[in-house]
């Protein structure tokens, strides 16, 4: 079996908001050729998928998807070490990853440890944090696009702040190659364990949410502006601004998809009252609110 179709599949079950209505067509893709096949369904039909992985970045509407969701998580979780690159499939969980090169005393991707989502994510929007960027590692993307797999070197992926050239061109990441270096284990393991006190310490990690709700506006910090326009635990329903790190929108307390769009708004408006600041969502927005 390349693949497999699910009849109105509960999207609260795969984001890490744990919110969102049903999808009509969930598609579990197997290998390759279910990629292919599943991808020319949708091309004959007109219809523009939706491409998932850990769903750690998105917000979907409680009224549900309309539209195709395919779910990469197992067709390309494959994790490989040769020397110093590690290739990792777009459905690899980025935590494994890092916990990979750390078993192989490989160095680069240390910062990367506490993010929730898969690889392809990541890649897809040049995740970062503690000053490191998926773009500062990479070698290599795998995309599918146009009934086609092909390697695009880094320098050609117009990596920039949570951008990549695959969002320009609806270019499906199938996995990447990242280049580290050696280093001593112990020192690896330092980094990673301090990124994680430094993440449990200042982040709600213990409610559902996906991860950094805003962009980083130039010149300002997203958190800051939010608290010093008075927002620090303002609610809509079940969805609250933290008060551990008011840059996080969490589900707090059974939060439906409303709630925290109609909170995401909330803060908008309040900091662009306050400072003139627009703020831009990095969470993706889909379906109907």
């Amino acid at each position: 079996m390349n693949y497999e179709l699910i009849k109105n599949e509960p999207m609260n079950k795969h984001t890490t908001f744990r919110t969102g209505g049903n999808a009509v067509e969930y598609y579990k893709i197997y290998n390759r050729s279910g990629l292919e096949e599943v991808m020319s369904i949708c091309e004959n039909a007109g219809i523009k998928p939706l491409i998932i992985g850990n769903g750690s970045n998105l917000l979907i509407s409680d009224k549900g998807i309309d539209i195709p969701v395919i779910d990469l998580r197992n067709a390309f979780d494959d994790i490989t070490v040769d020397g110093c690159t590690v290739h990792a499939g777009a459905g690899a969980v980025l935590s494994k990853v890092s916990m990979t090169a750390y078993e192989n005393g490989l160095s680069g991707l240390e910062f990367a440890f506490g993010i929730p989502g898969t690889v392809g994510g990541a890649v897809y929007m040049n995740a970062g944090a503690y000053n490191g960027e998926i773009k500062d590692i990479t070698e290599s993307v795998e995309i599918f696009k146009d009934g086609v797999f092909k390697t695009v070197p880094s320098e050609d992926m117009s990596f920039s702040y949570r951008h990549s050239r695959a969002m320009e061109e609806d270019a499906i990441i199938t996995g990447v190659t990242f280049n580290l270096k050696k280093e001593d284990k112990t020192e690896i393991r330092s980094m990673m364990d301090d990124f994680t006190e430094r993440r449990k310490s200042k982040q709600p990690l213990e409610y559902p949410s996906a991860g950094s709700t805003f962009k980083r506006p130039e010149g300002y910090f997203a958190g800051k502006l939010i608290m010093d326009s008075g927002l620090s635990g303002s609610k809509v329903g079940g969805a609250m601004v933290s008060p551990k790190h008011c840059g996080f929108i969490i589900n707090y307390d059974n939060a439906t998809s409303k709630d925290i769009f109609e909170l995401i708004t909330y803060v908008q408006n309040e900091v662009y009252k306050h400072f003139g600041v627009k703020l831009e969502t990095e969470v993706k927005l889909i379906g109907e609110f």
